[in-house]
């Protein structure tokens, strides 16, 4: 029988050390990632023990009578390693309906983990939601390269690569975040009248925290920065997880040439370059241009899907 009990504080280490060998965790499911804006969120982050033993953790978040698997991060939902089977991932789920209820709770939305951060199968998730009703609510579409065997540049990105490489352009690691975000504010004000979810504080807080999985990458010109990306790292991703340019750097095709640096010479070891999500209004609204720029590296669609389960 499945036992459903709360996180807390002095389960880290055995959370941390469940993430690291599941089949669909990664770095950002960690506690020092999940709880870096924990100011933000109430926690109501589940762990699941079979006779004793963890089989699946859930990251999650209380809003009101609805919990949000999470609503700090990209993806979440319950995280498993390779001993879970769908048998006992619909008792997982058996187990968590009353848990829930018996706390007030009418509603789970629930984030999956997109499947190219899987390091083995692990859909019994979406057979359980499935077998329990929920809803499939949103489809965000992200743009990833299958690096082992890419697509070809298109000859518009040939050409802008070359234009960049011959103006004198280079790529390399940097870590001015708050430089970076500023940058991306910019972008973001001028297009979208809007902001960058992080700050560069929180940014520099993640990287101090998380060395291995979180670069920032940047095209300069003499010192001039033109273009950027922070790069997330997981054993099988390299995810971009904000991408600026300066409109000098669109002029000189500075984002091409880093782009393309990153995917043919810096994560070759990856199995996908994940550019990330080109939707707008939880899936209903594509963004053509910016899908499209993702595209002409060779990108193409990754579905990232959200479930609401009614309780």
């Amino acid at each position: 029988m499945i036992e459903v009990i709360a996180y807390s504080a002095e389960k880290q280490k055995e959370w941390d050390a469940f993430i690291d060998a599941s089949k669909n965790g990664t770095f950002m499911l960690k506690r020092g990632y999940v709880e870096y804006h924990s100011d933000r969120f109430t926690d109501f982050s589940m762990m699941f023990y079979d006779e004793g033993k963890l089989v699946a953790v859930m990251p999650a978040s209380l809003h009101g009578e609805e919990v949000i698997s999470h609503g700090g991060l990209t993806y979440g939902g319950i995280i498993s390693d390779r001993k879970m089977t769908a048998k006992k991932m619909l008792a997982v789920f058996d187990a968590l309906r009353p848990c829930l209820k018996e706390k007030g709770v009418k509603k789970l939305i629930y984030k999956r983990v997109p499947a190219l951060y899987y390091t083995y199968p692990a859909d019994e998730d979406c057979y359980a939601l499935f077998r329990n009703g929920a809803k499939l609510t949103r489809c965000c579409m992200s743009t990833a390269i299958y690096l082992p065997d890419r697509i070809k540049l298109s000859k518009g990105k040939k050409w802008g690569i070359s234009r960049a490489k011959q103006a004198g352009i280079v790529v390399r690691k940097f870590d001015d975040f708050d430089l970076f975000i500023e940058k991306e504010n910019d972008v973001l004000k001028e297009r979208h009248n809007t902001k960058a979810v992080h700050t560069g504080a929180e940014l520099k807080l993640l990287a101090d925290r998380f060395p291995d999985n979180i670069a920032l990458y940047g095209a300069f010109l003499n010192d001039e920065f033109l273009a950027g990306t922070l790069v997330f790292v997981t054993p099988t991703v390299a995810h971009t997880q904000y991408i600026t340019t300066t409109e000098k750097g669109r002029e000189m095709f500075a984002f091409d040439f880093l782009g393309n640096e990153l995917i043919s010479n810096v994560y070759t070891d990856k199995t996908w370059f994940d550019f990330g999500i080109s939707t707008e209004d939880g899936g209903k609204v594509l963004n053509e241009g910016l899908c499209q720029q993702k595209e002409t590296f060779g990108g193409r669609g990754v579905a990232y899907d959200l479930y609401e389960w009614e309780l």
